[in-house]
């Protein structure tokens, strides 16, 4: 303990705290470095948790003893790496997560048996619209969905029953099209006895109205239908185009914009046209009629002729008349042609067709790209390609501009020569990794220079004696020279020539006093009288 003692207090007391701490922080640091490398790499479990979901997973996650971490206000769960698709699993065969609404496991309780008819109808309309949401949710796009049913009790003895209705709130990542949204109010409306797709209203997160639930909404319907058809129809004929210039161009070297306008009204037209040229004897019809007449005079009355005397009463006593009658009638059709055209909402009444094409490249010897725009030939060629792909028809007033400008990004003449593969191909994980390790690292290189090295400086430093008077190293005289016995930048080399000096020296006093025992004894007791 004695030596212990006297090692310590040979240290000193600064040296003594610059060790500890320079141990402490070797300690804690080198603990942190072993706890982080032995720890299991985490990674997100589920993310966009509500409250719900989450205290139900952190509760089947403590059950089974698996380590874990949260994020984002308890909205992302962290776990290791090697238990995840396990974990997966495991919730989902507990329903997790539920997206914070209930399904049809409501009536899985045992609760229910007693439970009144209303309880049960609301537990069903809850039922419906969870299973609902989570359907919905399922979509790419869709983050979190909420659905509002209201279905009408039909009243006994009651002829007239509302329609159902249905309110969707969606929390979507960039836009849904028309005919996402479509989809969504169909799925719904299927789901829902005599719900219509027209009484589905959908509202996204940011209050903006994607499809009302009014009856009057068919007109609007049937517009989004034309605008998803024209849509589709713009997008078929652009790779149509790009296709077949890519060919000719390169890939990357064009760009195309294609514009399809639609008939959005039904129209239906009816004609009637006549020909005289086309006359046709439908009937024919003939009549001929004959006939003869005789008039008798002795019928014809009493007159003077028969009255005179000497009258001929076997005479001419009436006269004889014939008549023919001939007539014909003859029925003639014209040709007449009725026609009726009926023309649906949807059908193309004008295309347009815009083409930007770059210029061709060529390496010059230098290495660099000279730029060279294309002829009017071959703009032309390109054009009449582009009007046999999208079926270009003068008469409808289609339009097909094929225009050579300068592209500002330059695609290279062969992409894929110049493009070559990486070294390595890393995932997002090991790039987090080595960018922790990197971290690690540059701390230890930190800590080492800035907290290590001067800790160990101070150690090894040789502690300075001050006096109290002048506060300044011992001075010591050898061989008609000052050394500074504390000087803290002295080498060894000083040292140990000092040293030996030294030892010389205090060898020439023991010679001087054993000759001159007299002499030496008067020199020490002048000394202490003048310290006196």
């Amino acid at each position: 303990m004695l030596e212990l003692t006297r090692f310590f207090k040979s240290i000193g007391i600064a040296r003594l705290a610059a060790m500890g701490v320079v141990a402490a922080v070797l300690m804690g640091f080198f603990a942190l470095i072993i706890s982080r490398v032995t720890s299991p790499y985490m990674v997100p479990l589920f993310t966009d948790l509500s409250f719900e979901d989450s205290s139900a997973i952190i509760e089947q996650l403590e059950s089974q003893a698996v380590p874990y971490d949260l994020r984002a206000e308890g909205a992302v769960v962290l776990v290791p790496k090697d238990n995840v698709l396990r974990l997966r699993m495991s919730l989902a065969e507990n329903g997790l997560p539920s997206g914070g609404s209930v399904g049809y496991e409501i009536f899985d309780r045992g609760d229910t048996l007693g439970a009144t008819s209303f309880v049960q109808n609301i537990n069903r309309l809850r039922a419906l619209e969870g299973e609902l949401s989570r359907t919905i949710r399922a979509l790419q796009r869709v983050v979190q969905a909420r659905v509002h049913l209201v279905i009408p009790e039909r009243q006994l003895f009651q002829r007239d029953t509302e329609s159902p209705t249905a309110s969707i709130g969606l929390k979507v990542r960039g836009d849904l099209s028309n005919g996402q949204i479509q989809a969504i109010r169909h799925l719904v409306a299927s789901a829902v006895p005599g719900l219509k797709p027209a009484r589905v209203s959908i509202v996204d997160e940011n209050g903006q109205l994607l499809a009302n639930g009014e009856d009057t909404a068919v007109g609007g319907a049937m517009m989004g239908v034309l605008d998803e058809k024209r849509e589709a129809q713009e997008a078929r004929l652009r790779r149509a185009v790009e296709e077949i210039v890519f060919q000719v161009v390169g890939d990357g070297r064009a760009r195309v914009q294609v514009t399809a306008e639609l008939e959005r009204n039904r129209i239906t037209q009816t004609a009637d046209v006549f020909d005289p040229d086309g006359q046709v004897v439908r009937s024919s019809q003939s009549r001929s009629e004959a006939s003869t007449a005789s008039e008798d005079l002795a019928d014809a009355g009493v007159t003077v002729g028969n009255q005179l005397p000497g009258a001929d009463e076997g005479g001419d006593t009436g006269s004889n008349s014939q008549r023919e009658t001939s007539e014909e009638v003859v029925n003639y059709e014209i040709s007449r042609t009725t026609t009726t055209e009926v023309t649906e909402a949807g059908r193309l009444r004008k295309l347009s067709v815009a083409v930007l094409v770059d210029g061709v490249y060529t390496q010059e010897p230098g290495g660099e790209l000279a730029y060279t725009p294309r002829t009017e030939e071959q703009l032309a060629q390109i054009a009449t390609l582009v009007r046999s792909a999208v079926g270009f028809e003068e008469g409808r007033g289609d339009q097909v501009e094929v225009v050579n400008m300068r592209f500002v990004t330059n695609a290279a003449p062969d992409a894929n020569a110049l493009v070559e593969p990486g070294l390595f191909d890393f995932s997002m994980d090991d790039v987090m990794q080595v960018a922790e390790l990197g971290v690690m690292l540059l701390m230890t290189l930190l800590l080492v220079l800035f907290v290590m090295r001067p800790l160990v400086r101070k150690i090894l430093t040789p502690e300075i004696v001050e006096t109290p008077a002048t506060a300044s190293p011992i001075i010591a005289q050898e061989g008609g020279e000052n050394v500074a016995v504390g000087e803290p930048d002295q080498r060894l080399e000083k040292a140990q020539a000092a040293g030996a000096a030294r030892a010389d020296m205090v060898r020439q006093v023991s010679e001087l006093v054993k000759t001159n025992p007299d002499d030496a004894a008067t020199i020490l007791r002048n000394w202490l009288q003048e310290a006196a």
